[in-house]
Formats: C-alpha cells, sequence, structure tokens
C-alpha cells in the first residue's frame, strides 16, 4: 500500500491510497493522480509496484522530476537515470523547478535493503583498489590477463565482441554456469539483454532460452556498484526472474564509461548456494572495465560504417547529379561550337586552364565540364573564390594549417589543395590573388607540392589546377599586380567564353531551357513565353549575361500565372525599355538602303560611346574586325 499526499501545488491537501500495481501521476485524466499544474506532461510519471519496492518512473516529461529524500534531492530528468526506489517519506518534486508539485509517499511496506546480507559491494572507486590487490595476486593477475587477451582488438563486430567477453567471463570465474550481458540502447537508457551463454554442458539443463535476472540489473542501477549476491532469491527477493532462472548465487558488474552505466555484466550459478567470492566480483569488474571499451570501440565502427555507407550513397548522388548537369551547357551558335572542340583537346591532358569570360558566362560550369568528363571525375571538385575571403584567412584555407599556428588553431586542418589531391582544384576570380600567394601557388604548380602554415614538412599533392578570371590577365602583368611567370603557368590552355550578345543564337534555346527548368522546380506549370517577350528577350544587351538570364526566368515563373504565357507585362523594366529603344532608332521613311545605313550608324555610334571610343573594343562588342570597324566609320564620315 501507497499513500500519496499532495503538499505543495493546485491540489494541496489531496491524498490517494492505493495498492494499484501502477499509480499514474500527470493532466491527462486517465492518471490515477491527476494534477492539472499547467507545468506538469499530460503523463508525467508513474509509481509501480516491483518486488517490495515501489518504484518512480519520470516519463521523459517536459519539465523533469525529482526525489526528495532528507536534505539530498536526486534529479530524474538526467538521460543516466529516470527510476528511483521510494521508501517511506520521500518527496516527488515534478515539474518547474523553482515551484514544483510536491507529493509525499507514505510507504506502508517499508524497502529491506538487505544490506547485511549482501556479501560484497564494489562501486566504481573501489576498482584502483582492485587492481592493486590483483597486482599482488600473481595468480588472479595471470587469470585476467588470459581472459582479456580474448578481447583483441582484432575483434571488430559488435556480435565477436560480446561472444568473447562472455568466454572470458567463463574463463576467469570457474565456478560460474552462466554469463548475460546487457546493453542500454544508443538513443535511451534501456538496458536490453544482448547475449546469454551457458557454461558448454549446461545448456540442456534449462528448457528453452538462458533466462537473465531483471532484479540483479535493478541492484546493481539502483547501487550504482558491483554486487556479489550469495543466495539470490534470499538477498534479492521472490523475483519471478530470480525464481524461473533458478539462479542460487550471482555477480552484477556494471559496464562504465566514465561515471555513466552503458551495461551490465552478469554471471551466475545455478547449481548451489554461496559459491563465488570477494576475489570473484573483483576480477570481473577489471574485466569489465576492458569489456566496455571493447564494446564502445565496435558500437562506434558499427555507427561509423554506417555513416561512410551513407557518405557514399551522398558522394554517388552528387556526382550522378553534377554529370546530368553537364549538358546543360547549352549552345549552338559558332561561338560555343568552338568552346565543345576545345573542351573536347583538353580534358584529358594534365594542361593547366585559364578561363577568362566576363560575369556570368558559366566559368565554373565550363571548369565542371573539364572535371567531369576527364579521368578524374572520381576524385573530388574543389572550388575557391580568391576573392572571397582577406589574404590570411584564404591561405589557411587554399594551403592548411598545422595545430598551433596561431590564435585559435586548436587542431591540424587540411587545405583544399590537399583535399583536392587527385582530383581537380577550381580559382575562381584567381588575378585576385594577393602576390604573396602568388608565389605558393607557383611552388604547387612547379613542384606538386603544399606547405601548410605553421608547417616545417611539405606535402606531396596531385592536383589538376583550372583558373578563371573576368579581368584581362595580361594587364594585371603589365601592371605589376600578377606575376608573369605565374600567367605562364596558368595560361597553358586559354578558353575564351563568349558574352550572351556575343552568341545571341543562343538566347532563344537557353529561355526555354530556363523557363522549364523552374516550372519544374517550383511545380508551376507555364504556357510558354509569347513572341512579343522572346523578341525583347532577343533585343536586350544582357550584361549579366547567362547568369542575369537565369535569374530573369526565375523571377518571371514565380509571377506568372499557372497556364499562362510569359507575356511582355512580365519582364524586368530594363528589358522592357527595348521597346523604347526601337522607337528611338527607328529611320526616317526612305529607301531600304537608306534605312539600314541610319540605323547602322546610330548603332556605331550608341557602341564607340559605349566603350569610351576605344575601337578595339568596339570592334569586339559589335562582333566585326578593327579593320571592318574603320571601313564603316570611314563611310559615314565618323
Amino acid at each position: 500500500m501507497i499513500k500519496l499526499q499532495v503538499r505543495q501545488g493546485e491540489q494541496a491537501g489531496r491524498t490517494v491510497e492505493s495498492d494499484a500495481p501502477l499509480i499514474g501521476i500527470g493532466r491527462n485524466p486517465e492518471n490515477a493522480l491527476q494534477l492539472p499544474d499547467y507545468h506538469l506532461s499530460g503523463e508525467h510519471g508513474q509509481i509501480f509496484r516491483e518486488d517490495e519496492h515501489y518504484v518512480y518512473r519520470d516519463l521523459r516529461s517536459t519539465n523533469g522530476s525529482r526525489v526528495q529524500r532528507g536534505d539530498t534531492v536526486t534529479d530524474l530528468d538526467a538521460a543516466s537515470r529516470r527510476e528511483f526506489a521510494l521508501r517511506d517519506g520521500d518527496v516527488l518534486l515534478l515539474g518547474d523547478a523553482t515551484a514544483p508539485v510536491a507529493i509525499e509517499c507514505r510507504v506502508q511496506l517499508e524497502e529491506s535493503d538487505g544490506a547485511e546480507r549482501i556479501i560484497a559491494v564494489r562501486s566504481l572507486a573501489d576498482l584502483r583498489d582492485a587492481a592493486g590487490k590483483v597486482e599482488r595476486d600473481p595468480t588472479g593477475a595471470v587469470a585476467l590477463y588470459q581472459a582479456a587477451k580474448k578481447l583483441s582488438p582484432r575483434r571488430l563486430e559488435l556480435g565477436e565482441v560480446l561472444a568473447a567477453l562472455a568466454e572470458a567471463v567463463l574463463d576467469l570465474v570457474p565456478k560460474a554456469t552462466h554469463v548475460t550481458v546487457l546493453l542500454s540502447g544508443e538513443e535511451d537508457d534501456r538496458f536490453v539483454p544482448v547475449l546469454a551463454r551457458a557454461r558448454p554442458g549446461r545448456e540442456t539443463d534449462d528448457a528453452g532460452p538462458v533466462k537473465t535476472s531483471r532484479a540483479v540489473l535493478r541492484r546493481v542501477l539502483r547501487d550504482r556498484a558491483a554486487v556479489l549476491v550469495a543466495n539470490a532469491p534470499e538477498e534479492l527477493g521472490d523475483s519471478e526472474s530470480i525464481m524461473g532462472a533458478r539462479i542460487m548465487s550471482c555477480i552484477g558488474v556494471p559496464l562504465w564509461d566514465g561515471d555513466v552505466i552503458r551495461g551490465v555484466l552478469q554471471c551466475d550459478n545455478r547449481a548451489s548456494a554461496g559459491i563465488f567470492k570477494e576475489r570473484d566480483l573483483e576480477l570481473m569488474s577489471l574485466l569489465a572495465a576492458q569489456g566496455v571499451l571493447a564494446i564502445e570501440n565496435a558500437r562506434l565502427l558499427a555507427r561509423l560504417r554506417v555513416a561512410e555507407e551513407q557518405l557514399r550513397g551522398e558522394v554517388r548522388y552528387l556526382k550522378v547529379r553534377e554529370e546530368k548537369r553537364l549538358p546543360g551547357i547549352i549552345g549552338e551558335s559558332a561561338a560555343m561550337k568552338t568552346i565543345f572542340a576545345q573542351l573536347a583537346k583538353v580534358v584529358d591532358t594534365r594542361a593547366t586552364v585559364c578561363i577568362e569570360g566576363e560575369t556570368g558566362t558559366g566559368k565554373e560550369l565550363v571548369a565542371r565540364a573539364v572535371h567531369y568528363q576527364s579521368k578524374r571525375r572520381d576524385k573530388m571538385f574543389v572550388a575557391q573564390n580568391c576573392a572571397a575571403l582577406p589574404e590570411n584567412l584564404l591561405e589557411s584555407e587554399l594551403f592548411g594549417y598545422k595545430k598551433g599556428a596561431f590564435t585559435g588553431a586548436d587542431h591540424d586542418h587540411k587545405g583544399l589543395f590537399e583535399i583536392a589531391s587527385g582530383g581537380t582544384m577550381f580559382l575562381d576570380e584567381v588575378t585576385e590573388l594577393p602576390l604573396g600567394l602568388q608565389a605558393k601557388l607557383l611552388r604547387v604548380l612547379q613542384d606538386g607540392e603544399v606547405r601548410p602554415v605553421g608547417s616545417t614538412k611539405s606535402i606531396s599533392v596531385d592536383v589538376r589546377l583550372i583558373s578563371a578570371t573576368n579581368k584581362s590577365m595580361e594587364a594585371e602583368v603589365e601592371a605589376g599586380r600578377f606575376r608573369q611567370d605565374l600567367y605562364y603557368r596558368l595560361k597553358v590552355f586559354p578558353l575564351r567564353l563568349p558574352p550572351l550578345r556575343e552568341r545571341r543564337e543562343d538566347i532563344a534555346l537557353l529561355s526555354q531551357h530556363f523557363l522549364q527548368k523552374y516550372s519544374t522546380e517550383m511545380k508551376k506549370p507555364v504556357a510558354g513565353l509569347s513572341q512579343e517577350a522572346l523578341d525583347l528577350i532577343l533585343a536586350y544587351h544582357w550584361p549579366g549575361n547567362v547568369r542575369e538570364l537565369e535569374n530573369e526566368f526565375q523571377r518571371l515563373v514565380i509571377q506568372c500565372d499557372p497556364d499562362a504565357f510569359v507575356g511582355p507585362e512580365h519582364l524586368s523594366p530594363q528589358i522592357r525599355k527595348v521597346e523604347s529603344l526601337v522607337g528611338r532608332i527607328a529611320p526616317q521613311k526612305g529607301t531600304l538602303r537608306d534605312m539600314m545605313e541610319e540605323v547602322e550608324r546610330w548603332l556605331l555610334t550608341e557602341a564607340l560611346r559605349e566603350h569610351g571610343g576605344n575601337k578595339t573594343r568596339t570592334a569586339e562588342a559589335l562582333g566585326i574586325t578593327r579593320e571592318g570597324l574603320h571601313k564603316k566609320l570611314a563611310k559615314y564620315g565618323m
């Protein structure tokens, strides 16, 4: 019988007296002790009868449970302990720690601790003394050494480790007839029997599988110590598991991981009582210290294998996705066909590739194409923008650093070149690389070695380098901002990506691709582009190139109604300005030749103005030679 008296809380003064095997506590009406206090959980905890004890169990409540015994308060919210054997006068403190619901427990069947009948108890603090005793006992030391050898580091599987541990116990404790290993789960604190063994020759003594004792487990967890029980039925009560297994005497030893119990190692004798000695308990405790290391190593290895398999799956998925993206280099213009022909020649060489082009022309996409179509496709493709980090951070990111190299360097860090070894390293905006780092990059290209910050040793790497820039590297060399020797190393195989205005025949193709891409991605069907919208898109000069075009279509799909056509009204204002531009350059009525000449004169004037009178850049922008430009200017007297 147990009597619960609410001393503090909304139900203060209420009393519940019960001899039921289970008493629920919480806000839900189904609980035997329903408490409306807001900070309690619906099913906060429960009290249940176990042998001659009443035990309180916290049901993973939100605000936790504590038990006060005298001046000592035990917190049950920790993962290592959620149950507490109650004694008469204990007070449950539930919910909010500052103003808990206080319930006094009056237990009429007082717990019998049986301390005078337990043969021996060894806590975690006693392990050192036990080791000292074994050192002074040559026979015990040899027996422990022989048993511990079975836990060979070569045993990597958890099943092998557990079987070896059981075999070691039977060798170490000759009078033991049965061994059981119970382990806590990875995610919770429930202890589950994971292995049970009988000494060879005794497997047929009991019908069915080897039974374990929950009473021994409870005793070990309650006392947080190893226990030796000479007569289990007398010491631990008429437990069904004790009586059902006909256990006469047993040893229960915690598997300590620091100060947390990860499991319990049990051995028992089911032939006669009072057979074990304190020496057996001490040897078992020391063996358990070795056993838990082997068990945790096997568990860690299993987790690493799972993580490795997941990582391999992710890598395979990402590689397949990248390979599928490569056909995304879309273009049927003469300029793009030239690029494709150049790529086919260089992909399977070791030559460094330098990709030049305006912002948004797709330099990184081409770099990925070089990597994933080459023999290095199974290794890493690593990209770094040289303008994204300050010099000191960029150096440690590219080349790595050793522990203690600078403040905050509390561990060794691999650089990107080392990570990319065997694969491809892509350096975007390479002309922004500081001069000091240009020298280190030159060493990588010349010697195939990197030296981490703070290290005196170099590391060999095998990296194919692809660089990219939107500036003129020749101009940077002339200005002294870029090393000439590095320039020659990087520009072994130059690729110039044309701006979108030089490949206008690809705009319609790209437009259809991006419209379909974002329509699928956003699960929003779009009927297509109206002819008026397409005409404006084709007439626009696209200073942001393919990136600007892609961003425009992402915005268009968001704006457009489902199953509707994209019209001129959906386009960005700067694209719609083309309409007014057409009005400004519309020639006066006349012959076709006169009108064409008037339009050409206007276009030449605007191109020269846009490029500050630089005829070379004007000719490049118009897609004609410098000599051709001079002829046209002379024709119009410009």
